[in-house]
């Protein structure tokens, strides 16, 4: 079985270390290949306490059970690790690490890719275009028509915009984006999910109230809600914003909501489920799942962030490719 590929996100940040505190307690996934710099994880080893020599690969075919197999890009040394510090050399390796784990699951030598998370200002200091992980994994895979999905035990949500201003979130609510992501998250829930039920929000507050609040929810998502349905989906809506999150959650109403723009479905969905909240990329011709949290500059290195997130991410990694669960 291939292995999955898991980048380990930005060198300053809780990536690498989180990484290596799984792999001590030995609770990260034997089929597994860590897209990175050993130097880092190497010198980080040291700062944790721990004792652990990572096994530099060229590809799965190297790896050996029970060692962290780490594909290394050699582009960081011990010196660069700086942690809770923005390093713009941190920055462009964990957009390289991306790259390539992103390349050969292109090629088909790994399964997927999980991403731990980038700091996109670090980033930016040597690629002024990134704006984040997925749109930088879609552009790579030339894929337009995508969406970011956060997935937790409760329920999924998709997004129709995510890291734009809400002055354009609002211009690219339109009848066809609006139904391209219903359908994405239908054909992504339905692996595992018979007829998945998808509610879509409103874009206004009380999903415009008749027109009260404005035009966009009669006129550009109800049409959007109805084509689904004629397609054969089960979608619903458009639902206010401030009430479908508990009719999902607590009343099992909806198995999917679709969110207007990125505020609408990470506040709730950061509410309930910070700790186990999976994001993934829907649309691509690859599998991608990441941890749904930041680089947390301020506990970096220390000990302190939670490791579960990687374990659900691996998890929800797998369960798309219907080969097997891996969550420790």
């Amino acid at each position: 079985m291939k292995p999955m590929a898991i980048t380990m996100g930005d060198a300053s940040g809780v990536g690498p270390e989180i990484v290596l505190r799984r792999y001590a307690a030995g609770e990260l996934d034997d089929n597994v290949l860590v897209y990175g710099d050993a130097a880092i994880l190497r010198a980080g080893s040291g700062l944790l306490g721990l004792s652990i020599e990572p096994h530099v690969v060229g590809g799965a075919d190297d790896a050996v059970s029970g060692r962290l197999n780490v594909v290394d890009l050699a582009r960081l040394g011990a010196g660069d690790l700086t942690p809770g510090e923005l390093n713009k050399r941190s920055g462009s390796a964990a957009r390289d690490y991306v790259e390539k784990a992103t390349l050969d699951a292109l090629e088909g030598t790994v399964a997927g890719v999980v991403t731990l998370p980038m700091n996109k200002e670090a980033t930016q200091m040597t690629d002024a275009s990134f704006v984040g992980h997925t749109e930088f994994i879609a552009g790579l895979c030339g894929v337009s028509n995508f969406s970011m999905m956060l997935t937790t035990s409760d329920v999924a949500v998709s997004h129709v915009s995510t890291h734009v201003a809400l002055s354009e979130a609002i211009r690219l609510v339109t009848g066809e984006r609006v139904g391209g992501v219903i359908e994405l998250t239908h054909t992504t829930l339905a692996r595992f999910i018979d007829r998945p039920r998808i509610a879509v929000c409103g874009l206004n507050p009380h999903a415009g109230e008749h027109g009260m609040f404005g035009e966009e929810d009669m006129e550009i998502i109800a049409p959007a809600i109805e084509s689904a349905n004629a397609k054969g989906m089960q979608v619903s809506g458009p639902h206010p914003a401030d009430t479908v999150f508990y009719q999902a959650i607590h009343n099992d109403q909806h198995d999917a909501v679709i969110c207007m723009y990125h505020d609408q479905g990470h506040a709730p969905m950061k509410l309930v489920g910070f700790e186990s909240a999976v994001n993934v990329t829907i649309g691509l011709p690859i599998i991608r799942t990441s941890v749904d949290h930041g680089t947390a500059f301020d506990i970096a290195w220390q000990g302190k962030a939670f490791t579960s997130s990687l374990a659900y991410a691996l998890d929800y990694a797998w369960k798309l490719t219907g080969l097997k669960t891996n969550r420790a």
